[in-house]
């Protein structure tokens, strides 16, 4: 018997969309309670947040392409001021029925927004169903002008036009609220996917040479090792795709049987603990050997003329390397990360929990050498040795 139930919509696409969106069927099916039939006035404005790689993007893409429904869909960090952003919505509005927008739209104000929308859902002829506007990572909105977010929640009652705009966001409600007060939005959450959820989604991927349960089998040993410092779908699908070959080596050369889990687990284990050297146990062990004063010149690329000089500390004489790594603090570990991936690494929960897993493995082996810890003072540092033994 499927989950999602509409009396509005074919049966046979909420179906296919029930196939599409695997493990958040209570979201969906909220959604289009809230959505009701394509004539009907839907709410105002409708709010989702959770973390990253929680399926906010994809569910509502999905939901509004496999529905047919009319939507317009802007990334809020693409378009960065107010002005970039209205105007986007516009041109992507005169495309909804399928026609291409040839002269650019000049949108200079929020009134001029208003009276732009109204002609342009008039000429698309969408006054008689819902047109659903969705701005990915809304957090950005905060960064514009003031009058910018309580506009979108009420853009309904401002355009008088039969408008949802749904905001998807990594952070909660109550950081948005202006102090003035606003429109509420109906606020929607999307918990992170369980392991569970993880081990449904990756299995249906199999490659169709091999069986369900071997690929099962293989998605359950790969969420073994990563799930507790890594949780975006995105980055163990990636894994998975990467690491599949290792794991049916044995098989291939007829070594074992599909089967054989325990000889696949060997030949796999060493590939899998390689993977976990990611670059933010990298930036770790730069931030401990390098000195503050180096950042500046190994990690910024216009730093500009740096003058030669010959005054060093007597303990910089000695390598880094004898003198064991130095503490650094978190945000100096983010800075040399952001220099190494040579791009704006957005601070996730995904991060957090590497950073987590990594002091934590650092404080197992400190207490395996018996040394002492210097309670709240004590700083993570990250020793070549750390990096070899992680990497084993």
């Amino acid at each position: 018997m499927p989950n999602l139930e509409h009396p509005a919509y074919p049966a046979a696409d909420l179906l296919r969309l029930e196939s599409l969106v695997p493990c958040r069927e209570s979201q969906v099916s909220m959604l289009l309670s809230i959505f009701g039939e394509r004539q009907h006035f839907s709410f105002p404005s409708i709010f989702i947040y959770g973390h990253t790689s929680s399926g906010k993007t994809y569910v509502m893409q999905t939901l509004l392409s496999t529905l047919q429904l009319p939507h317009v869909f802007v990334n809020c960090v693409e378009y960065f001021t107010s002005r970039l952003l209205l105007e986007e919505i516009l041109i992507k509005l005169q495309s909804c029925s399928g026609t291409e927008q040839t002269s650019p739209v000049r949108c200079d104000s929020l009134n001029d927004f208003v009276r732009l929308f109204k002609q342009a859902v008039a000429s698309q002829e969408l006054q008689d169903q819902t047109l659903y506007i969705v701005l990915d990572r809304a957090e950005q909105l905060r960064e514009m002008e003031a009058n910018i977010l309580p506009a979108f929640l009420r853009l309904q009652e401002l355009t008088d036009t039969n408008v949802t705009v749904v905001l998807l966001s990594e952070i909660v409600w109550e950081l948005f609220r202006p102090n003035t007060g606003c429109f509420e939005p109906f606020t929607i959450y999307f918990p992170d996917y369980s392991i569970g959820h993880l081990q449904k989604i990756l299995t249906q991927n199999h490659p169709p040479e091999y069986s369900a349960d071997f690929y099962a089998a293989y998605i359950n040993i790969l969420l073994g090792v990563f799930y507790m410092v890594c949780r975006d779908l995105k980055e163990l699908r990636h894994l998975a795709a990467l690491n599949f070959a290792k794991y049916c080596e044995p098989v291939v050369r007829g070594e074992a049987n599909e089967r054989d889990t325990r000889k696949l687990w060997k030949n796999i284990e060493p590939h899998l603990k390689k993977a976990m050297q990611t670059f933010l146990l990298i930036a770790a062990y730069l931030a401990s050997y390098n000195p503050v004063r180096t950042d500046k010149r190994f990690f910024l690329k216009h730093h500009g003329k740096i003058r030669k000089t010959n005054f060093m500390k007597k303990h910089e004489k000695t390598s880094n390397h004898l003198l064991g790594p130095k503490p650094f603090p978190l945000d100096r570990l983010l800075a040399i990360l952001y220099s190494i991936v040579d791009e704006r690494v957005a601070p996730t929960a995904n991060i957090f929990s590497q950073i987590t897993s990594l002091v934590t493995l650092q404080l197992l082996s400190m207490v395996g050498q018996n040394d002492q810890l210097d309670g709240p003072r004590y700083k993570c540092t990250v020793s070549l040795d750390f990096i070899r033994a992680v990497a084993r």
